[in-house]
């Protein structure tokens, strides 16, 4: 008579096996380790993030360039303007 294992009770001999092994705190620490070098791999931090921006002036106008120097006034007005109906 074969006895087959299923699938529950190998999940419970894995489990009860994980929680024996990680009771030993170095065990603890490498784990956490590579948890988090996993999670530096997989999400990209903030300044990774800004690395790919296409952003090249941001926001800071060069004072001879009239054309940027008229938007971001014009950005500023609108702002201000959109504050004072919103009040009104």
């Amino acid at each position: 008579m074969k006895r087959v294992l299923s699938m529950s009770s190998l999940l419970a001999v894995g489990v009860g096996a994980s929680a024996v092994w990680l009771s030993n705190k170095p065990n603890r620490i490498k784990v956490e380790t590579l948890l988090r070098d996993w999670k530096r791999k997989i999400l990209p931090t903030v300044y990774q993030k800004s690395e790919q921006l296409p952003i090249h002036k941001g926001g800071h106008p060069h004072p001879d360039d009239i054309e940027d120097n008229k938007m971001v006034d014009e950005g500023a007005a609108y702002s201000v303007q959109f504050y004072n109906e919103k009040l009104q």
